[in-house]
């Protein structure tokens, strides 16, 4: 693991790259034209962290120019994906529709916090998962949306 500035520093390294960081203002187009042009002649991209951290158009030129060996790709500026969207009809790419975090034990999990929330709010105890509604609206206002 190395911090974000050795990025462009450690792509060369790598024969995968796996992209699964949050969407914040310090990883807006974090994979651009110079992350795709820094990393390893026929690498891999993976993206199961958020579209916003990928420049599409530039990851679109590095599969086409031959530059990385394909991408796994699963979440999108845009969701759904649009059915013109030239992923799809790309061999060399993988697109899934936003669930790679999916796993057999996910609704009995799910079921389980809802189940745990539920009792801690009937017993006025705090609840588990909250959402942080003050950061939110934060990150919508640095991002020019205006407040939620």
């Amino acid at each position: 693991m190395f911090p974000a500035s050795q990025l462009e520093a450690m792509l060369p390294l790598a024969d995968v790259v796996v992209m699964v960081a949050p969407h914040t203002p310090s990883t807006e187009q974090l994979f651009g034209q110079s992350a795709f042009a820094a990393m390893k002649e026929g690498a891999f991209f993976i993206n199961i962290g958020r579209g916003a951290s990928v420049d599409e158009a530039a990851l679109l030129e590095a599969l086409v120019s031959g530059k990385l060996a394909g991408a796994a790709l699963d979440v999108f500026a845009k969701e759904p994906l649009p059915v013109d969207s030239p992923f799809w009809d790309m061999p060399q790419v993988m697109v899934s529709p936003h669930s790679a975090s999916t796993s057999d034990k996910e609704n009995q999990r799910i079921t389980d916090l809802f189940c745990d929330n539920l009792r801690r709010y009937l017993n006025q105890e705090p609840l588990r998962n909250v959402l942080d509604v003050e950061r939110l609206a934060a990150r919508k206002i640095h991002r020019g949306i205006g407040p939620c």
